[in-house]
């Protein structure tokens, strides 16, 4: 997407299309531009405090903790990382994402800031998954299915893809969606994920 440019319209049957900046497609903001994953990370962390507060009768004080882990692992992580397999996550962003969580766990166990209690012992006591290692799990999961694909659908294609004509933008490049994969596994990412073993 380049800003500079105004896009070209598009019309279906003599209607033309409106041009709009983000749009919740799927459950998912698609968003144009850089940081296009901001506006979807703050979203999923709004619709899991909204999912969090439904379920504060669960979370109270009287609640055994294995029981508010449980309900956690199974009815708000699913919310806040609702397509996460297929983001493209900045250091920032994945911090906003455990911020939230630490919240979450701290409202579980009747805790305030004020209390001074280190996150390492907020996360023993909870025993809840961390989200970040979840968001991970579920994109090597999905890594996993595009590399074993036969079929000649366009996922693994794009992946592939690595455009070589027209100039580089000033900066630092983008992040992809691989990067993460690649710091895991090395440059045969791929390879690795399609193997079920591992």
């Amino acid at each position: 997407f380049n800003e500079h440019v105004l896009p070209e319209p598009i019309a279906i049957h003599g209607a033309v299309l409106e041009v709009v900046q983000k749009y919740v497609y799927l459950g998912q903001t698609l968003q144009l531009g850089r940081n296009n994953f901001e506006g979807e990370v703050n979203r999923r962390i709004q619709l899991g405090w909204a999912a969090f507060g439904k379920l504060r009768r669960v979370f109270s004080s009287s609640t055994p903790q294995c029981l508010k882990t449980k309900v956690f692992n199974q009815c708000v992580l699913p919310v806040m990382t609702y397509g996460a397999e297929t983001w493209t996550l900045t250091a920032r962003l994945v911090h906003k994402l455990k911020v939230a969580q630490r919240a979450m766990e701290r409202a579980m166990l009747g805790v305030s800031l004020r209390n001074r209690i280190r996150n390492e012992v907020i996360r023993q006591r909870t025993k809840v998954i961390d989200i970040a290692h979840w968001i991970s799990k579920l994109k090597w999961q999905w890594a996993g299915h595009i590399s074993r694909r036969t079929d000649n659908r366009w996922g693994k294609p794009v992946l592939e893809w690595r455009p070589r004509l027209g100039k580089r933008s000033v900066g630092r490049p983008q992040a992809r969606w691989s990067d993460d994969l690649r710091r895991m596994a090395g440059r045969s990412w791929m390879r690795v994920a399609s193997d079920r073993a591992k």
